[in-house]
């Protein structure tokens, strides 16, 4: 049975209300899965799941979340060639060119790690509902298929 951990960062509620989407999509299809707030968590925690995802929000114009700053530094460092990964989070469209700008740096961080990314990044504006629901399932559906071929 595969395993994945997701970590979240949220001000408004929105990203854990993705988080939570993610994390009940996973359970439903029988993966075994943790979530954690980004500023209770640890990057190394993904060297002991087959699938790490993070949600984080990005803060005024491109920000990444200032209690991740620490965790997307840390993540950077670690070798996890053979996992999978995946990023999602709801930004806010007012904001243009730095629209969910958070959710593509930690995507790149990711990719300096050596693993795989399992689906395309997913960007929600504000809160998750009706097509984004359907977009974040389909996401780790992906996720979890492609961890079985890896």
């Amino acid at each position: 049975m595969a395993t994945a951990k997701v970590i979240f960062a949220t001000i408004t509620g929105n990203n854990e209300d993705v988080a939570d989407v993610i994390t009940e999509k996973f359970e439903n299809l029988g993966v075994t899965v943790t979530k954690e707030e980004i500023s209770q968590a640890d990057a190394s925690e993904f060297e002991s799941v087959d699938i790490a995802v993070v949600v984080p929000y990005t803060y005024d114009e491109g920000a990444l979340p200032e209690e991740g700053l620490d965790f997307y530094d840390d993540l950077q460092a670690l070798d996890l060639t053979g996992k999978i990964y995946g990023c999602a989070g709801s930004g806010d469209t007012f904001y243009e060119d730095d629209y969910c700008r958070a959710v593509t740096d930690f995507s790149h961080a990711f990719k300096s790690t050596g693993a795989t990314q399992g689906a395309a990044d997913v960007f929600v504006n504000l809160a998750p509902a009706g097509e984004d629901l359907t977009h974040l399932d389909a996401f780790v559906e992906q996720l979890v298929q492609t961890q079985q071929k890896n």
